[in-house]
């Protein structure tokens, strides 16, 4: 049966017209915008539309070198066992050069189909904005078809282009939270916005200065917790009346999430979605690492501790079997909040900026249709639609040139597009990478969390070596992303009752960028959403990113980060700590 067919007898989404901000209600089609679709007629002699002469434009093509998509050596699917299972990185060839092909966006394409001419002459044009329509055409079907093919409502979601995810949330967010200003309006007015009690701070401060409230909710090893203290229901349940109106939104990251690099597995999303429902909630859904899920990470922790990462997130069963994605890749990942999607309350944000590169500034909003047709109006008079350069780059590259001879080369070694095979293809090798990287890292760290001493002890007829094991930090494999977050045991210091503890977490950050250990860390008051959570336990986490350095790379640099924790808790005399934080505000480190 179609697809489309299968859809059309789900239930209609739910109306969340309610939900839009004033302003956003207030908005209308832009008139110039909407007349665009005049100039698209053949052989019109358009004397209406302000746009300058594409000949004009300076560029003749754009053209760059490009990987393969088979570049990077994918991991398996499956779980596997320890760690040396994992295929290594493949050699790129005998010169260690890798193999390329070569991108060219021509000037003209010789097509009038708007879904299929991909050109200088229509990417630098004023355009729509619901992004350029060859690749606006290509993502949505690869997103309703094979990321996410079991959305449950009828007619399935819609999408827009936007300029990365956070402007995507910014849209969200205007689109569904109205300003609030103490000056002027009734607290009772006042709406919030409901997030990890650690969460990526760029949407926090995206939402307070809106007026919102940002109430952190307690969370656990895969993310966002729906019931116990400080959970999703306790937090409704229980909601104050005096700070606001009951918050109506939640900002989520659930896949390798920044900074904890927590995973929710598929019952806990049925769990909070359902609370959703009760309480007319709607999931803002930030899923940059989607792509990036680890399958060894449960067998690690397995292996290393006796009992996986998750029982419930397992990346690398069949997800899909109700309907599969086309690939065992994508049917092998833990799916997204649209997946359980039932009444069209989710709203996606993906994005290019982890699997081609973050200067792309481009990404894409799914959610129901109209949502996104608010979205639209939004954009219309305000970013209008993403780059040009950047759009047809991207679309030369997955489709390649979509008529013959119209002098385009896509970024297969024929001069075709990857396709949607190449596309997937490269989102494998990434992961591969990635989670190699994550093993190496991780193994060191569960390796070195203790600090061994050794000594002799007496007793009055004998004497004997004694070893002491102290627990310095702890972590979770994570089952996805580019983070472990780090869990001080700073209480194992010997200065521990001597000191402030938010003291001694800064002059250990201070100790570690110190020679010879030289070791960056992202401290956890950085993503502590309110002061009580910094103030409590935002001091005790480390964010590690094992994405950020070259692979050769990880393995000495989170060697030399166990080294400088070894070294920091054998000290024993408060002048060195003192030492650690003078030294730390002499050289302009962060004020913790």
């Amino acid at each position: 049966m179609e697809t489309s067919t299968i859809r059309e007898k789900l239930p209609a989404p739910v109306d969340i017209s309610h939900h839009f901000s004033r302003t956003t209600k207030n908005r209308t089609q832009s008139s110039i915008k909407d007349f665009y679709k005049y100039f698209a007629i053949p052989g019109i002699g358009n004397l209406a539309g302000g746009l300058p002469n594409a000949s004009f434009f300076p560029y003749d093509t754009l053209e760059a070198s490009v990987a393969l998509p088979q570049r990077f050596t994918p991991t398996p699917n499956e779980p596997i066992g320890p760690p040396d299972a994992l295929p290594a990185e493949s050699a790129r060839s005998s010169s260690n050069t890798p193999q390329s092909a070569r991108v060219v966006v021509p000037k003209a394409s010789g097509t009038t189909d708007v879904l299929r001419k991909i050109d200088i002459t229509s990417a630098l044009q004023y355009g729509t904005a619901q992004g350029y329509p060859p690749l606006y055409s290509f993502l949505r079907q690869f997103t309703r078809e094979h990321l996410h093919p079991n959305v449950s409502y009828a007619g399935g979601p819609e999408i827009i282009l936007t300029c990365g995810a956070t402007d995507g949330f910014a849209k969200a967010i205007e689109a569904l939270s109205n300003e609030w200003s103490e000056e002027k309006d009734w607290i009772r007015e006042k709406e919030g916005l409901l997030v990890e009690e650690f969460a990526y701070m760029n949407a926090i401060q995206a939402a307070r200065p809106r007026g919102l409230n940002i109430v952190p909710v307690a969370i656990d090893v895969e993310g966002m917790k729906a019931d116990g203290e400080g959970g999703l229901e306790d937090v409704l349940k229980n909601w104050d009346p005096s700070k606001g109106k009951r918050p109506h939104l939640i900002y989520t990251v659930t896949i390798g999430q920044n900074p904890t690099s927590g995973t929710l597995g598929v019952q806990r999303r049925k769990d909070i979605y359902a609370l959703c429902r009760k309480y007319d909630i709607l999931i803002i859904e930030d899923d940059p690492y989607w792509y990036l899920q680890y399958p060894s990470a449960n067998a690690s922790s397995t292996a290393a501790r006796g009992s996986p990462t998750s029982m419930d997130a397992q990346p690398g069963q069949n997800y899909n079997s109700e309907k599969s994605s086309g690939f065992d890749f994508l049917d092998s990942l833990v799916p997204s909040y649209l997946s359980v999607d039932t009444e069209g309350r989710v709203v996606r944000l993906d994005t290019f900026s982890k699997t081609i590169a973050p200067g792309c500034r481009l990404g894409w909003i799914t959610a129901q249709p109209a949502l996104v047709e608010r979205i639209l109006r939004i954009t219309e008079t305000s970013t209008q639609q993403p780059s040009g350069f950047v759009q047809s780059m991207v679309a030369e590259l997955i489709m390649g040139p979509q008529t013959p001879n119209d002098g385009g080369k896509g970024g297969s070694k024929n001069g075709e597009g990857w396709k949607v095979e190449g596309w997937v293809r490269w989102l494998e090798g990434l992961r591969g990478s990635y989670e190699r990287r994550m093993q190496t890292m991780c193994g060191i760290l569960e390796s070195g969390k203790f600090l061994v001493k050794s000594g002799r002890r007496q007793s009055m007829s004998t004497d004997w070596g004694v070893v002491d094991k102290v627990q310095m930090f702890d972590f979770v494999w994570p089952l996805g992303g580019m983070f472990v977050w780090v869990k001080l045991n700073l209480s194992t210091h010997p200065l521990w009752k001597k000191i402030d503890h938010a003291k001694l977490s800064h002059a250990l950050w201070v100790h570690l960028t110190t020679e010879p250990y030289r070791v960056l860390v992202a401290p956890g008051l950085i993503f502590s959403p309110t002061t009580e959570i910094a103030k409590q336990k935002g001091w005790a986490f480390y964010r590690l990113c094992f994405a950020a350095v070259d692979e050769p790379d990880v393995e000495a640099t989170s060697h030399r980060f166990v080294a400088g924790m070894n070294s920091f808790w054998r000290k024993k005399d408060l002048k060195d700590i003192e030492e650690s934080v003078r030294k730390g505000v002499e050289e302009g480190c962060i004020q913790m």
